[in-house]
């Protein structure tokens, strides 16, 4: 999941320099994979399409993670992954989530509802600031195929 996740980030048009210097905070560890707080989208061979991770403590949340691999974004995917997220946050008792959004992704987060309440320091680029976004989690799930909010 780590590769997909530098794989998804690449997507974006970064450098290698860039890249390398995201590794580390890209790198999943068994630690970040809690019960209940993950979900992974797989084919039908199997191989992993993308990933969404949640933590914190409610009632506020972080979406940690939520990657797409490159091949399958613009399918439906990331927002598919992105309502599990808010019902992993539903589940664990949260009411919001933050999201420490990269650029690229910020117009995603906007139409699934999030905005943007300030910046964050990036953790791989020093100097680099990120727009913090925060989205509410919807006491109950939306009906079936409604887009997230």
């Amino acid at each position: 999941m780590s590769g997909l996740a530098l794989r998804s980030k690449g997507h974006w048009g970064y450098d290698d320099a860039f890249l390398a210097a995201c590794r580390d905070e890209l790198t999943l560890r068994p630690e970040d994979l809690a019960p209940g707080t993950a979900t992974v989208a797989e084919d039908g061979a199997g191989r992993v399409l993308g990933f969404v991770l949640v933590d914190g403590d409610p009632p506020r949340g972080r979406l940690d993670m939520l990657f797409v691999d490159p091949p399958v974004i613009g399918s439906g995917l990331g927002r598919r992954l992105f309502a599990e997220a808010l019902a992993i946050a539903r589940r664990l008792g949260m009411s919001r989530l933050t999201i420490d959004a990269d650029p690229y992704t910020e117009p995603f987060y906007r139409a699934m509802g999030a905005e943007v309440t300030g910046s964050v320091p990036s953790g791989s680029v020093p100097g680099r600031l990120l727009p913090l976004m925060a989205v509410d989690v919807p006491p109950t799930a939306p009906p079936a195929g409604a887009p997230p909010r």
